[in-house]
């Protein structure tokens, strides 16, 4: 309770403010408006040069900058020019799925037989296989290109050279101590390759070739630039970090998905509720990645593959409303096991790791599940589907816990294991699940115990009411597009009192607010799946917000949209994190 007497409203997360602006970097960047210097300064960009080169289109790098390029230029016209069969070998997500679509389509463009091959995900798992290798063999394939995956496949590639098949590969991924044997491996990850960004996605390395190949051998009305909106989708999508190259790819085909005619935009729009003209990184990352990588978790990805194949309208629509069935089943099968996972867990008592598996639960959506439990308790946890006597587990984790140390740490129990801090997975055996709970349960309490495990969200600048308007939107929109290594901006408003509150939704679970700060100044305000904390009217609150333009029926106006609030604190307040 506080003073008056009211609920005291806690914060899901901690808040980290920005530390005081230097006059020598406000000076340096006298140029920008006031909320862009605390943006570019926040970025850690202090200097006019590195802010112009942030906020302003860049030239790309020549393609042939990549090592092998050339030489995988040179293997693909010598399989055109002798009209062997090329296939597009792809990963079942976002990026393999553009990356795949957009070769595909920049081969057919160069007159070659291309078409595309991406695994199933419950038959064939990840990456590059030899029963693949084989039947593409068999079927005459002359020539396999990876991409977004085969970079940790040098068995498979020796055996399509002894079925006598070539193989370039494409990969952004890490790779291991042996390169495949290729006829090119294309990676600005390899040690050798002097590619001044390393960050390239898939599908931006698919453009490369692309770029490559019709440079090399032009085809009137055709041009690599095309397929940037295909770029800026899977890039967006896997999360690689929007700096450098990669943002300047992003920005770019988000300029053409807003002017698009594309079937496969436009069916994709559609059944989002998204209006073309409007598309943006969040958009692309909540609305259009959802779809696309639904099929693959639960079906194929080759649904997803034709989707963005195809050339009619009505076609395109027809797989685009596929994909929202199967999507809206995805988001049924994760809200299942996120419920059960929860009812298992008493409130009062959680343990400081999450562990669930349970052969109802579906492969392909158990990291879903296990993300949805880790952003609910502030937890790491650990979701496993059983099949035939293993399970196959995701993993999600905490900024305070590197998932792939504490999975090391039990390296012997496992069939396979791999990952990152944040994210990992892998295959056990049933007889060890149990061994594995004790052992990692222990670790964590080890390592968690008497820590505040709420998230960090970092706070951008103080806002006042006033500033909250349609020219700090603008101002702020152009650092888009946002997404990993390029925050979306979140701001602080502090004692606003609230006027209203009411639930909203289809299932009451988001929060709509009237706040209004001390001169009676109001603002509309969306807090999404932040229902059950509606706070009482005339609570006075701190909200942490992003700024956005509500649109309805021909109206414009500011909308906040809280992704955390609490009861106010005094304005001498310091941040959650030191």
């Amino acid at each position: 309770m506080n003073p008056t007497g009211e609920r005291r409203i806690e914060s899901l997360s901690r808040w980290r403010l920005p530390p005081e602006m230097p006059f020598a970097v406000m000076r340096e960047l006298q140029d920008f408006s006031r909320i862009q210097q605390r943006l570019l300064f926040n970025r850690d960009i202090l200097s006019a040069f590195d802010a112009h080169a942030f906020l302003l289109p860049r030239p790309f790098h020549s393609p042939f900058e990549l090592k092998t390029m050339r030489t995988a230029v040179e293997t693909i016209l010598e399989t055109i020019d002798a009209d062997g069969k090329i296939v597009v070998y792809g990963d079942y997500d976002v990026d393999g799925v553009t990356a795949s679509s957009l070769l595909v389509q920049a081969l057919r463009a160069l007159g070659a037989d291309a078409s595309g091959y991406i695994p199933n995900r419950f038959e064939e798992g990840y990456g590059v296989n030899p029963a693949a290798i084989e039947q593409l063999a068999k079927s005459g394939t002359a020539l396999t290109v990876t991409v977004d995956c085969g970079i940790r496949s040098p068995e498979e590639v020796e055996l399509a050279k002894s079925l006598g098949m070539k193989m370039i590969v494409t990969d952004h991924h890490e790779p291991g101590p042996v390169l495949p044997d290729a006829s090119a491996v294309i990676n600005p990850k390899r040690p050798d390759d002097a590619y001044p960004d390393k960050d390239l996605a898939g599908v931006g390395l698919s453009y490369k070739l692309a770029a490559a190949l019709l440079s090399a051998r032009p085809v009137p009305g055709v041009r690599a630039e095309d397929w940037l909106d295909f770029v800026a989708i899977g890039t967006i999508c896997d999360m690689v970090p929007l700096r450098g190259e990669n943002r300047d790819l992003a920005r770019a085909g988000l300029e053409l998905l807003r002017k698009s005619s594309r079937p496969c935009i436009v069916a994709l729009a559609q059944v989002s509720g998204v209006e073309v003209p409007k598309i943006d990184s969040q958009s692309i990352g909540f609305s259009f990645g959802p779809r696309l990588n639904a099929a693959g978790r639960l079906e194929t990805a080759m649904l997803s593959f034709n989707l963005m194949m195809s050339a009619d309208k009505d076609e395109a629509l027809r797989f685009a409303e596929e994909l929202n069935v199967i999507n809206r089943q995805r988001q049924a099968m994760t809200e299942e096991i996120q419920q059960s996972v929860l009812a298992g867990i008493d409130e009062n008592a959680v343990p400081p790791i999450v562990f669930a598996a349970d052969e109802s639960y579906n492969m392909g959506v158990v990291g879903l599940g296990a993300s949805r439990i880790t952003e609910k308790l502030n937890r790491p946890a650990i979701v496993g589907a059983i099949s035939g006597g293993e399970i196959r587990a995701s993993c999600r984790s905490i900024a305070d816990f590197s998932i792939i140390d504490a999975l090391d740490s039990c390296a012997g129990l496992f069939v396979r294991h791999g990952g990152h801090p944040m994210a990992a997975g892998f295959t056990i055996s049933t007889a060890n699940w149990d061994a594995l709970r004790e052992r990692l349960t222990l670790y964590a309490e080890e390592r968690l115990s008497g820590k505040d495990l709420r998230p960090v969200k970092d706070v951008e600048a103080e806002l006042k009411t006033a500033y909250c308007n349609e020219e700090t939107v603008a101002q702020i929109r152009a650092l888009e597009p946002f997404g990993t290594g390029n925050r979306e901006p979140l701001f602080l408003l502090r004692a606003v009192r609230v006027k209203s509150a009411q639930l909203v939704g289809k299932d009451k679970t988001h929060l709509r607010l009237e706040v209004a700060d001390g001169n009676d100044r109001a603002l509309q305000a969306i807090a999404f799946r932040q229902g059950p904390r509606i706070p009482p009217v005339g609570a006075l609150l701190d909200l942490l917000f992003g700024l956005d333009i509500n649109e309805f029926q021909g109206k414009r106006s500011i909308q906040l949209r809280v992704v955390d609030f609490r009861t106010a604190e005094e304005r001498a307040a310091k941040s959650d994190v030191p």
